[in-house]
């Protein structure tokens, strides 16, 4: 073999070898591994609605010892917890708690708190109804049954807020997973309790 062509077979397998590690590293994106995001979401809030309820104080004056008049503001009623969990390890070592809040105009949000998972590439939140098994036997049923994405997961530490779509019923739901879309496998999942 003359030194051009072996230069030339020399050349082609480095490029063929750049080639898939830049693939592997796209695909893996293990530096992911080293880097945190960190989410901070403060408890979600349901829009006011366009005209506030009042109570209104009788008119004329007041009583001694008592306020005075005029409208007093109704506070809104707070979130109210339907559901919550505790979330395992699966893959990757994960906690934290899982929480779906039903808001005061009625919709409902799925709040991950204190969340602690591994970083990694396509990671999802879903609320499935497949059940929560411990160690390897629960890395890959979540997509054996329903399932429902709620996005990308915002962060994999801290608090954040996902919104569920109207009309979700959720009785149908049992449990929620940091799913990793691109490996088909659980980082972590909770089973849910009804409150």
């Amino acid at each position: 073999m003359s030194r051009v062509s072996r230069r030339g077979v020399i050349g082609a397998f480095l490029a063929a070898t750049a080639l898939v590690l830049g693939v592997g590293l796209a695909w893996f994106q293990p530096w992911k591994l080293w880097v945190d995001d960190i989410v901070r979401e403060a408890l979600p809030a349901a829009a006011a609605p366009a005209t506030a309820p009042t109570a209104t104080a009788p008119t004329g004056p007041a009583p001694t010892g008592t306020p005075g008049t005029g409208p007093v503001a109704v506070p809104p009623a707070a979130q109210q917890t339907v559901a919550s969990g505790e979330l395992i390890s699966h893959e990757h070592h994960t906690t934290g708690t899982v929480r779906i809040l039903r808001l005061p105009d009625g919709s409902h949000t799925l709040r991950l708190e204190n969340l602690d998972t591994s970083n990694g590439p396509d990671l999802r939140v879903w609320l499935t109804d497949a059940p929560v098994k411990e160690g390897v036997a629960g890395w890959r049923v979540f997509d054996d049954g329903r399932h429902l994405s709620l996005g990308s997961l915002k962060g994999n530490k801290g608090d954040q807020n996902y919104a569920l779509p109207a009309g979700t019923d959720l009785g149908a739901y049992t449990s929620v997973s940091i799913w990793c879309d691109r490996f088909d496998v659980s980082f972590g999942a909770a089973a849910l309790t009804r409150v």
